[in-house]
């Protein structure tokens, strides 16, 4: 490698990790922000999912923390095509849920019906590509035998991965199974919650946030 060409793969480099880093603030605090901001702005108790924030005072933190996820994950590229099409598919699903809100409460319009429905599908596909990501994309590698730290963080990729699937699965099986009495727990928001928490780890661990490799010693 030519020193002119070194310091831009350095560059291409720390972009990537800023980008990951990027998303996996995102996700991490995208919860927090929603909970927390609601009870300070608006007052009152939990909501039922974090879809239903977007019918609060906080509505503008849920819709552009997703538009610019959506944003990101256009420009991100991984190891191949099928890599670069999951992408291109999480972003429109971000994107998608955030600009169709969940049904409201109440008395429901024909459109609230479709755009309810549309958020419910954006929301499956975008979880699930991000559940593909953790166990597939990230745990892949360039390197024939990766680092301690690689396998590592294939761990917190896995488990991510996971988390995110069983709260897909216990989110369904709640709205089936759960009483009303049991629903003022609230553990679609919570399941979301957790999925949305996994979502940034894993982020924050691909960006190297987290566990990242140690640079040798001079």
């Amino acid at each position: 490698m030519s020193q002119a060409t070194a310091p831009q793969q350095d560059t291409l480099v720390h972009s990537y990790l800023f980008l990951r880093r990027a998303i996996g603030v995102i996700g991490v605090a995208l919860p927090l922000v929603l909970i927390l901001g609601k009870l300070v702005v608006d007052g009152g108790g939990l909501l039922d999912s974090l879809s239903g924030y977007y019918y609060t005072d906080v509505r503008d933190v849920f819709v552009g923390a997703m538009c610019a996820t959506g944003v990101f994950l256009l420009s991100y590229r991984g190891y191949g095509r099928t890599d670069a099409v999951a992408g291109d598919v999480a972003a429109v699903a971000a994107i998608g849920l955030a600009l169709c809100p969940t049904k409201p409460g109440g008395a429901r319009t024909p459109a609230d019906n479709v755009l309810g429905t549309l958020h419910l599908v954006f929301a499956a596909v975008f979880f699930l590509t991000l559940a593909y990501f953790c166990l597939v994309q990230f745990t892949k590698s360039d390197a024939a035998n990766p680092t301690p730290r690689k396998t590592q963080r294939n761990i917190v990729y896995r488990v991510t991965g996971c988390v995110i699937l069983a709260s897909l699965v216990l989110i369904v099986l709640s709205n089936w199974l759960l009483s009303a009495e049991t629903s003022t727990l609230h553990p679609a928001l919570w399941l979301e919650t957790a999925a949305i928490l996994a979502f940034g780890v894993a982020w924050l661990t691909k960006g190297e946030a987290i566990l990242g490799d140690l640079k040798p010693l001079p």
